[in-house]
C-alpha cells in the first residue's frame, strides 16, 4: 500500500492530507486525491485539527484539486497527522498562491 502526503493551498490556509491514491484526471489541470486516510483514535486524546479535517472531508470519495493549488505531493512510509496550517506569520508564509481570476465584475 502506498501512502501519499498531499500539501495544498485552500482559502488562505495550507492543508496537509494523507491518501492512498493520487492520479491525474481526464479534466485537464486537476489532480485526483482519493482514499483519504485519517487517524484512528484509540486513546482519550483527540486532535481537534484532525477532527475538523475528518468532518470537512467526511463524505468525500474523490478530491479534485487544481494543479496550481498543490504545493507538494510526497510518498511516505507511514501515515502521519493531517493538518491545517495558517500561512500568515509562519515559516510557510513565503508561499504565494497562483493568481485567481477576478470575481464577477460585470454583474451588478
Amino acid at each position: 500500500m502506498h501512502i501519499f502526503r498531499v500539501t495544498f493551498y485552500n482559502n488562505g490556509k495550507l492543508y496537509q492530507l494523507h491518501a492512498q491514491r493520487v492520479d491525474t484526471t481526464a479534466m485537464y489541470g486537476f489532480v485526483e486525491i482519493s482514499e483519504l486516510l485519517f487517524g484512528e483514535h484509540t486513546s482519550v486524546v483527540i486532535d481537534p485539527a484532525e477532527e475538523r479535517l475528518k468532518a470537512e472531508f467526511n463524505e468525500v470519495e474523490r478530491l479534485l484539486l487544481p494543479m496550481h493549488s498543490i504545493v507538494r505531493i510526497e510518498q511516505v512510509k507511514r501515515h502521519g497527522q493531517n493538518k491545517i496550517l495558517d500561512i500568515e506569520g509562519t515559516a510557510v508564509s513565503n508561499i504565494t498562491p497562483f493568481p485567481m481570476p477576478p470575481g464577477d465584475r460585470g454583474n451588478k
